[in-house]
């Protein structure tokens, strides 16, 4: 892990920065797995887009650090691949999550302001405590970089969401809610091409030579 970080540490710093980033990711995936359930239900009952939204995202994180931590003691060239899928999920999460606002805008409804609120607080909470476990690692390689770009995201989308339970509260109308959902489904489709464009770059990199070019030249 320590070759892809922007410094060299000394062998046994790098086993006690390895050791303790899995358990960081161990505790990051059952917070997520937790605001999972807590928010999807919360989002289904207030009628929120936003929250339903958040929830997604919380399940697509506890994915992202169940994949990391498979990977974590492989090869770069493992970590940049899943650190490419990774990518490309959250791009899928950004569309679903417009699709959905879509579909809602047209049911019409307005959405319940106080549950919005206070999950989306709590919500805040929780990933504002994950997001400082891993900031340490937020310059790592693609793998790494996801993982704090999703925790940095879901403390944004809180904050939106907060935002978007006082417009829905002020205003009595969907709009906010449904206006936070596209911004975050666009915070997630552009972090999604930001570490997709990072682990195609490593994949050329860390891409294995093949045998007969070795061979070419005289090994």
């Amino acid at each position: 892990m320590s070759a892809h970080c922007p410094h060299d540490h000394p062998a046994t710093e790098a086993g006690t920065s390895h050791s303790r980033y899995r358990k960081i990711l161990w505790i990051a995936l059952a917070i997520n797995l937790a605001m999972f359930m807590l928010e999807i239900g919360a989002g289904l009952r207030a009628g929120s887009a936003s929250l339903l939204a958040d929830a997604i995202d919380f399940f697509g994180d506890s994915a992202n650090y169940a994949v990391t931590l498979v990977v974590l003691s492989m090869g770069g060239l493992w970590r940049a691949r899943a650190a490419w899928l990774k990518g490309g999920s959250m791009l899928v999460f950004g569309l679903c999550v417009m699709a959905r606002a879509l579909w809602m805008f047209t049911q019409g409804g307005v959405p319940e302001a106080f549950t919005m609120g206070g999950i989306g607080l709590l919500a805040l909470l929780a990933n504002g405590a994950v997001a400082l476990m891993l900031y340490a690692w937020r310059e790592g390689d693609a793998n790494m970089r996801s993982v704090w770009l999703c925790s940095r995201n879901d403390a944004l989308g809180n904050l939106a969401v907060m935002a978007a339970a006082l417009g829905v509260f002020g205003t009595g109308s969907a709009w906010p809610d449904l206006a936070v959902a596209g911004v975050m489904a666009g915070l997630a489709i552009t972090s999604g091409w930001t570490v997709m464009r990072q682990a195609r770059r490593e994949l050329k990199t860390l891409k294995p030579v093949p045998q007969a070019a070795t061979e070419h030249q005289g090994f």
